[in-house]
């Protein structure tokens, strides 16, 4: 056994104050984890709001005229025009309303 494990003493006046300090810290420091985890789900839940799918997916044009025998292999949304990448490995330029391409271009080997 540990030295003097037997010998138990009362504590004292000074050292229930500090206990009782030591509780109050300890009270402080959970409300205060709680209160701090209370106001990052707020702020994730105003800040980060769920995005519906609408939101999400591009409003495509009604018409993307493709040249013969074409087919599409990648399709890219610009700011001001549509890109369509056919499996032949040309690149068509469309305006952002769509219709027929206004640029061809053939894709380097």
């Amino acid at each position: 056994m540990g030295p003097d494990m037997d010998d138990e003493k009362p504590l004292g006046e000074t050292d229930t104050r500090n206990l009782r300090f030591l509780r109050l810290l300890v009270l402080v420091l959970t409300a205060t984890m709680i209160a701090g985890m209370a106001v990052l789900v707020v702020l994730f839940a105003t800040r980060f709001p769920g995005t519906p799918r609408e939101a999400l997916v591009p409003a495509l044009p009604e018409t993307l005229e493709l040249p013969e025998g074409a087919r599409v292999s990648a399709v890219t949304q610009a700011r001001d025009f549509w890109v369509v990448v056919t499996e032949s490995g040309e690149v068509l330029f469309y305006p952002a309303e769509g219709g027929a391409p206004v640029r061809r271009v053939r894709a380097p080997d």
